[in-house]
């Protein structure tokens, strides 16, 4: 886990310069993007930034809940072992009918066989079960072809690979992370990627829900944690519950979730718990 988070800047680089080939996205396109677990998480964040970056109709769901009824003019299907369970369901169900798109860290899986194009990320890949590269690098690919600059995000992402890691973050009893816009997906993610590589209590909202009840766990030896820019007054409102505060509004909120990574790396190292083989994981879901 450690040798894959690290190498993200790396990765994010690579994915910049093949989305200026891939076959991405049109403006103007009605886009769906399905995935599972963490995929699912980057599919929230992508489809918020494309909308709001005027290029369209953009819906993300948990691909096993996905409406697939639904008039589309491309659907992704995002998978980092490309022999996810419900992932290769939908494909299998939209086939004919929409024109598919795979985004998978490995070409020789089932995946690549049921769609119109695939995007292989091969070089962003991992061994562990703990996802943290293959995600940040495909919204990277994502975003980047949304015609956005991702230099910045790379160079925050640096940046906090090498900052010291709070030491209240490592021994917190709880985490809530929280997002404004498309960095809602990346708390969801955020939360995950400490459940699953440390056994830790974490939960994640949409920032300007934390206030309508979630705040009541917040306490002292727990911790909030905003991933971009908070709402007015969040900061105080967490203050008075003794809770730590964490909000770097100056942070691309994509390198701040590759300290949420380290941090729970750095959890699961304090429990003697191996991130790579979490209790109960494994790389990829396939069903029975």
């Amino acid at each position: 886990m450690e040798a894959e988070l690290t190498s993200q800047p790396d990765t994010w680089r690579q994915a910049a310069t093949l989305a200026e080939t891939a076959p991405l996205p049109q403006r103007g396109q009605r886009v769906v993007v399905l995935g599972c677990g963490t995929s699912w998480f980057m599919a929230q964040s992508y489809a918020v930034m494309r909308e709001q970056a005027g290029h369209g109709l953009t819906d993300a769901f948990s691909a096993s809940e996905a409406p697939l009824e639904r008039d589309y003019d491309l659907a992704i299907l995002l998978s980092r072992s490309g022999t996810t369970t419900e992932v290769m369901a939908a494909a299998k169900n939209l086939q004919g009918r929409v024109p598919l798109l795979g985004i998978v860290g490995d070409p020789d899986t089932p995946l690549p066989t049921l769609v119109d194009d695939v995007v292989v990320l091969d070089f962003a890949d991992e061994a562990s079960v703990v996802q943290t590269r293959f995600a940040t690098t495909a919204l990277t690919l994502l975003r980047a072809g949304l015609g956005m600059d991702v230099t910045p995000s790379i160079a925050d992402a640096e940046a906090a690979l090498a900052a010291p890691i709070d030491a209240r973050l490592v021994t917190a009893d709880q985490i809530t992370f929280l997002g404004s816009g498309w960095a809602v997906g990346l708390a969801h993610e955020a939360a995950l990627k400490n459940r699953e590589a440390s056994q830790s209590w974490t939960e994640s909202y949409p920032a300007m829900e934390y206030r309508h009840g979630p705040i009541s766990v917040a306490a002292p030896g727990r911790a909030t944690w905003v991933l971009g820019a908070a709402p007015d007054g969040l900061a105080d409102d967490v203050a008075g519950t003794g809770a730590t505060y964490v909000e770097h509004a100056d942070v691309d909120p994509l390198a701040e979730l590759v300290t949420a990574q380290r941090v729970a790396l750095e959890r699961a190292r304090a429990r003697d718990l191996d991130p790579d083989h979490p209790r109960a994981l494994s790389r990829s879901v396939i069903l029975g």
